[in-house]
């Protein structure tokens, strides 16, 4: 590219960026941030063996699962969490997906908030943060990755957290089988923007 070329590209840039911004737009302004930090730091770990093996794991233990017991397993989690004793909510957070999830929480510097492992009904497998729900079937990062095929990739609304005054998304993919290509589970990561 020559200067002159450059140059160019710099004043158009900057006269955009004096252009008002549609309400609509302005609202989505972080998803192409976001979906550029997934595609540069996560997308290369999300078939790691350990995410792989504890997504078949569950999906063969759930498989005949019902939503009665879905919803059973979801009242628990949710009594668990605001309660001392919480055996279900301990087994997903002391197990190694969900150490695992920690770690790469951790490598991130603060960008990444939490990550949610998801199997195919829509279950947590592993968790690097105590999430308020057991059951994620329910909700978009679920039905808008794991329902909508093997290439999925969804960016929440951008929110601010009340407790700790972070606006942050959440990034979700699906994630497939590498022997079949087809999907078996979905990821959510928690991604803070003010560190983007």
């Amino acid at each position: 590219m020559t200067v002159r070329n450059t140059r160019v590209r710099a004043a158009i840039g900057a006269t955009l960026c004096l252009l008002p911004v549609p309400p609509a737009m302005a609202s989505d302004v972080h998803v192409a941030p976001v979906t550029a930090y997934i595609e540069a730091n996560i997308r290369a770990w999300i078939e790691d063996p350990i995410i792989i093996k504890a997504l078949r794991s569950q999906n063969a233990l759930h498989s005949h699962m019902s939503q009665t017991a879905i919803d059973r397993l979801d009242a628990n989690w949710r009594a668990e969490f605001s309660g001392d004793v919480r055996p279900l909510i301990d087994a997903v957070i002391g197990n190694p997906l969900s150490k695992f999830l920690k770690a790469k929480q951790a490598a991130s510097g603060g960008v990444v908030t939490e990550i949610l492992v998801i199997d195919a009904k829509g279950l947590s497998v592993g968790e690097s943060e105590i999430s308020s729900d057991y059951w994620q079937g329910d909700e978009l990062k679920w039905q808008k990755t794991y329902l909508a095929g093997s290439s999925a990739l969804f960016v929440d609304a951008a929110q601010k957290d009340e407790s700790t005054q972070m606006l942050q998304s959440q990034a979700s993919l699906t994630v497939s089988d590498p022997k079949t290509g087809k999907p078996i589970g979905a990821i959510t990561i928690g991604i803070n923007l003010d560190a983007l």
